[in-house]
């Protein structure tokens, strides 16, 4: 499987390329991950944050086997390629590790040997094909040779002569061969060659030739080159031994594909508008792979055919808006960064961006049906986008520029509603024609939610005037009824029934009216719930202070029996209305590198200047680009911020389905859901898989078992006959039993087989066992299945028209 890692803050996402699925892990890193490493045999995964804590991971389980501190900062971490030890920078030195197994153990990490050499921090390590040798590079403009084992005669050897920070040296596929680049551009070549010992006259040419062969050999450059891309800085590079081909990544965007030892120049294209943070080169060399940290870009690209794999970009800035489709199978985002996002909510990818906002997204919301997504802006605009042809199609605008911060959509689609937050009026627009239908006025402050009622005709709406009032947008009367509060509104939602309405404000209380009487029905009171998290400079503890008790973002579950709230704190809370209780609260992220995460500050960390995490300790100067060039010891531009990103949730939304619910928060989107996408099967144990084994198996009268075991040796004759083994009367019990994993492969084979097998009856037989048995998880996962039942539906018309026939 071509897999691609991502690591986003202190969670890692493995991307699936062949399948199109993307998978986060459960778990998550104390702070940012910084680098991560996979073993040759993919079982094991190490991932290291900023400080250096670093997480053993059963890959395959996606299971934490051990918790383990480097106690510095990793710049590399490398397994060799034979799995038995893994290399780690460490300052100056690198540290070679035993690579742990499985099995229960004290200290399941052992030091085997540590390097030292290097005048200034290693920065990276690349291991020869043999795993005997290994390169380390350092900013102290050198590389080193060193071996795994003490090997007798051999001497760790430095190469030098580079006038920057060496990035990245490698072996070539022959181990003869050494390549070492540096920031400025420069790429040595090295050969292991015999040193010319000084011949002591012209007449003993023969004898001197005798000692040059059996005398020493050093490593001397034979090449230098340059890369020329208009002073950009050398900033990644990946090398891929068996092709002897090279790729490095620049810091204006640019990336470019070398053939050594020629070093022909076979593409350059530039991919991004900042600096290509890390690249690297999938085991065929077909595919390479870039990450730009700054726009949250990541990419793959085929060089080959000169396409895209994968091109995946985040929201620049914060999210600061989401909304599910009515299938739930998308969900759009809107953010800082004025982009309008639409992301597949099985695969985990974003399959569309719309980038006609010139300011901040506010707000956005889908269609009932599906195929319109609505957006508003602070840039005084409400667009319609179309997600069947993927364009902006419509275009509301006032009168007089405003900026709206809420917009709600009617059930039918027909008329779309923003809420201004300078002028506090609400404006109606029709979708058919694009004009003002009404303005509507009566707020006395700035308007913070709006949702239209999902059975009746009138549109709700909340202020910082204390007040909720519905609006009927489609009557002559124009009724305005009024919910007053004691504090300002901040969020509204309604009830799927349209019954009730709930609404947030500042105090942290939750209020439940009732639409008809207008009367107030429950009150629940979350200050306590959602408040926690102190921020590095905060003067007063957690639990004294008084920002962010309050929820920003409502929804009520499918049922309407729960209320999901989350705001400008840590905690995401659920609550059971009849009960009055919280059910449960869920800590967003537990990255420390966010602010706002811990609850007790430790006071060794402050200083007279402020907060240690605030302060810029680090001394090095060679990235320009992302520090004041011209900054004074001691000083501080404050036009640069140099702050932590606080943790808070900007929206949350419950999935029509009710499986599940998304978070737009500091993170990232978040989704969590009750159907687990791990799938444990439990015949991966089974080793001994043979034709005999299956045949002795279905002998036993174990059907299942043997189906099982006939999907995994992959051979169709003995699928067929396990198949057709299976009496009709047990059918559906093996149906039911069978391990969701092989569903796609035994429908495809049923789709294959119903054209040239006279058993129809049998065929329906389990068609429809399989669908009765398995119909929620094929309904949920509907677009990963579109290929099967394509093929049965084929299948079974066609036997359909040969039955109408006879």
């Amino acid at each position: 499987m071509k897999s691609d890692f991502k690591a986003f803050g202190n969670r890692l996402t493995v991307f699936d390329l062949v399948n199109n699925k993307a998978v986060t892990f459960p778990y998550e890193n104390r702070k940012n991950i910084d680098r991560i490493a996979l073993s040759p045999n993919a079982t094991l995964l190490i991932s290291v944050d900023e400080d250096g804590r670093a997480l053993l991971v059963n890959y395959n389980r996606q299971i934490v086997l051990h918790h383990f501190n480097f106690k510095s900062k990793v710049h590399d971490l490398q397994f060799s390629p034979d799995g038995k030890y893994f290399a780690v920078t460490h300052g100056k030195q690198v540290q070679l590790w035993k690579t742990p197994g499985f099995h229960r153990e004290f200290t399941p990490i052992v030091l085997h040997r540590v390097y030292t050499g290097h005048y200034d921090e290693v920065t990276c390590i690349t291991w020869s094909p043999d795993s005997k040798y290994f390169l380390t590079t350092s900013k102290d403009m050198s590389a080193r040779v060193y071996s795994t084992n003490p090997i007798e005669g051999f001497v760790p050897f430095t190469l030098s002569g580079h006038r920057d920070t060496v990035i990245g040296a490698w072996f070539s596929k022959e181990q003869d061969t050494i390549y070492t680049v540096s920031k400025d551009g420069a790429l040595f070549e090295w050969r292991h060659q015999l040193i010319n010992p000084k011949a002591q006259d012209s007449d003993s040419e023969d004898e001197s030739a005798m000692e040059v062969d059996d005398g020493p050999k050093r490593w001397s450059a034979v090449q230098r080159h340059f890369f020329f891309q208009d002073h950009a800085k050398v900033v990644c590079a990946a090398y891929h031994a068996p092709s002897a081909m090279m790729v490095v990544g620049f810091s204006n965007g640019v990336f470019g594909i070398w053939e050594l030892p020629s070093f022909n120049n076979i593409h350059t294209l530039s991919i991004s508008q900042k600096k290509i943070d890390s690249v690297t080169i999938n085991k065929s060399g077909e595919w390479l792979a870039f990450g730009a940290s700054k726009l949250g870009q990541l990419l793959v690209w085929e060089w080959q055919s000169e396409s895209y794999v994968l091109k995946q970009q985040g929201h620049f800035y914060d999210m600061n808006c989401l909304s599910y489709s009515s299938d739930g199978q998308s969900v759009v985002t809107g953010g800082d960064d004025g982009k309008v996002k639409v992301w597949n909510t099985v695969s985990g990818f974003c399959f569309v961006t719309f980038s006609e906002h010139t300011s901040r997204v506010t707000a956005t919301e889908f269609a009932k049906n599906g195929q319109v997504v609505f957006s508003a802006s602070l840039d005084g605009t409400v667009r319609a986008f179309d997600l069947v042809r993927y364009r902006n199609f419509r275009t509301f605008t006032s009168p007089t520029p405003v900026q709206f911060s809420t917009l709600a959509v009617d059930p039918s689609g027909e008329v779309v509603c923003a809420g201004a937050q300078n002028t506090f009026e609400i404006y109606v627009w029709s979708v058919q024609t694009g004009k003002l239908l009404d303005i509507l006025a009566g707020h006395t402050a700035p308007i913070s939610g709006l949702a239209f009622s999902p059975t009746a005709q009138f549109l709700a709406s909340s202020s910082w005037d204390h007040s909720i009032r519905t609006w009927d947008v489609f009557g002559r009367g124009k009724s305005v009824e009024s919910f007053t509060h004691l504090s300002e509104v901040l969020a509204l939602a309604f009830r799927p029934d349209g019954k009730e309405i709930c609404g947030s404000t500042l105090d942290g209380q939750l209020s439940f009216w009732d639409v008809d009487n207008a009367l107030q029905t429950n009150v629940i009171d979350g200050r306590r719930d959602i408040s926690g998290g102190r921020k590095a400079e905060d003067k007063i503890t957690a639990e004294n202070s008084t920002s962010g008790k309050h929820f920003n973002s409502l929804c009520y579950t499918a049922d309407g029996s729960c209320v999901i709230g989350g705001g400008n704190s840590k905690y995401v809370c659920i609550y059971d209305i009849k009960a009055n209780i919280l059910v449960k609260k869920w800590q967003i992220s537990k990255n420390l590198s966010f602010d706002g995460t811990l609850e007790f500050l430790n006071s060794k960390n402050m200083t007279e200047a402020g907060a240690m995490d605030l302060i810029d300790d680090d001394d090095d100067m060679s990235d320009l680009e992302d520090r004041q060039d011209n900054a004074l010891p001691g000083t501080k531009d404050l036009s640069k911020r140099n702050v932590r990103p606080e943790i808070r949730t900007k929206a949350v939304r419950f999935s029509p389905t009710g499986r599940s619910w998304a978070a737009a928060s500091t993170e990232g989107l978040l989704i969590y859901s009750l159907d687990d996408t791990l799938l444990f099967d439990p015949f991966d144990l089974e080793i001994d898989i043979t034709p005999e084994t299956i045949l002795e198996t279905l002998d036993e009268k174990d059907y299942l078992k043997a189906l099982v075991m006939a999907f995994r040796l992959n051979e169709r004759q003995y699928i067929q006959r396990c198949y057709e083994a299976v009496p009709p009367s047990d059918v559906r019990l093996v149906a039911r039993q069978l391990p969701s994993k092989y569903l796609e492969r035994l429908m495809k084979f049923i789709a294959s087989y119903m054209e040239d097998s006279p058993h129809l009856e049998f065929h329906l037989i389990w068609c429809t066992s399989l669908l009765i048995s398995h119909g929620k998880y094929l309904k949920d996962h509907s677009g990963e299945f579109l290929t099967v039942f394509r093929g049965l539906q084929k299948g079974v018309g066609k036997l359909h028209e040969d039955l109408a026939k006879v």
